[in-house]
């Protein structure tokens, strides 16, 4: 599948657009590794100053490494560790504007700054994390959070 990327007037716009690829590339698999594959190629393709892009997946009480984009990393956090571990703790999404001044953040990345993490959430289970990283101080705002919370839930349909 040839997916385009335009330029967008709003972020609105571009989230609108990144979407509709997803539920085209849904349609595509049932499989969840493959469609987590690439929902991290296509956020990695639509988004500007990104690092890293990718998930973790709740198993045994942790988050495991999923599905990503970027250098390696860290493959298991524990519920309250890190960016990660407390937005799936507290079930509702956590956007830092400067890592480097996060007391629990975990570095994967030397040249992260921003990171902004959405769980994943179905029935009031902790599903997994989306898990973005920016070299950009303060990368991330409400229209990210907004658009990547619909992501998400756009997303949800592959978990089941």
């Amino acid at each position: 599948m040839e997916i385009e990327v335009e330029k967008y007037e709003s972020k609105k716009e571009l989230y609108e657009s990144m979407n509709n690829s997803l539920i085209s590339l849904l349609k595509e698999s049932n499989d969840l590794v493959s469609n987590l594959s690439n929902v991290s190629a296509l956020i990695k393709l639509f988004l500007d100053d990104i690092n890293w892009a990718g998930f973790y997946l709740m198993k045994d009480g942790a988050l495991t490494l999923g599905p990503f984009q970027g250098k390696p990393a860290v493959t298991k956090i524990c519920m309250g560790q890190g960016v990660c571990g407390t937005a799936a703790e507290e079930k509702k999404t956590r956007r830092i504007d400067n890592v480097h001044e996060c007391s629990n953040h975990i570095a994967c990345d030397l040249a992260s700054s921003s990171e902004i993490v959405v769980p994943i959430i179905a029935n009031d289970k902790v599903l997994g994390v989306l898990d973005i990283d920016s070299p950009i101080i303060a990368r991330f705002d409400e229209e990210d959070e907004r658009g990547l919370e619909g992501i998400v839930e756009t997303l949800l349909s592959a978990f089941e």
